[in-house]
This record gives structure tokens, C-alpha cells and sequence, in this order.
């Protein structure tokens, strides 16, 4: 049996920017999906927590350093420049998997620079 468990998640990503003339995703700058693992074309869900939205999209890659958070296309109306986000993705484990299964989750701060990294959660 497998079971859908969280992966990964980037907590209170600030939203730098909302493009809705470009096909639809979320731009995450390169160091921020480096240390949370996920990958370029990544399904993942973004919730919203000014505004309760929650929702899925896949992620683009952004220019390192930059710490853009942008969500494009549809996505783009549902989160306003300045929100709050937590970008979540998840991984189908099998019982084996789950012994040692370690979720990881990156803390930012306003700037979207990285607080803290957990293992653990």
C-alpha cells in the first residue's frame, strides 16, 4: 500500500509577484527549490493564508538569489503581492519508505531568505 504524505513545504513564502499574462505556475527562485528538494515541474499546492485560497500549480524555476515567490496564469488571481503562502508538495510512500520518512520543511522569513530548515516534523 502506498500513502500520499507531505513531501516538502516552503512556510510563509511572501508573494512577490502575480503575473497573469504568462502561462500558469508559481516561479520559485532556484535556492529556495534547492533547499526544500522539490523539483522544476513539480505538482505542488499553494495555500493562501491571507485569504484561505488553496490550490494547485507546478513550479517554474527563478533566478537564484532573487527570492521571487511569483504565481502566473490563473494562479495570479488568487494571491495578491505581499501574501502569505505556504507552498506544499507530496510523495506517495510504500510502509518500507515510512521508517524512515523525514519531510522537509524550509522557514522563511519576510524576505523569503531562509529562517530554518526542519527535518522533522
Amino acid at each position: 500500500m502506498n500513502i500520499e504524505m507531505l513531501y516538502s513545504k516552503i512556510h510563509r513564502a511572501t508573494v512577490t509577484d502575480a503575473n497573469l499574462n504568462y502561462v500558469g505556475s508559481i516561479t520559485i527562485d532556484e535556492e529556495l527549490l534547492e533547499a526544500s528538494k522539490m523539483r522544476v515541474g513539480q505538482k505542488v499546492e499553494i495555500l493562501n493564508i491571507n485569504n484561505g485560497e488553496r490550490f494547485s500549480t507546478y513550479t517554474i524555476l527563478g533566478e537564484r538569489g532573487k527570492r521571487d515567490i511569483c504565481l502566473n496564469g490563473a494562479a495570479a488571481r488568487k494571491v495578491h503581492k505581499g501574501d502569505k503562502v505556504i507552498i506544499v508538495a507530496y510523495a506517495s510512500y510504500n510502509e518500507k519508505d515510512l521508517e524512515t520518512y523525514q519531510p522537509r520543511v524550509v522557514l522563511l522569513n519576510d524576505d523569503n531568505n531562509i529562517d530554518e530548515i526542519v527535518d522533522k516534523i
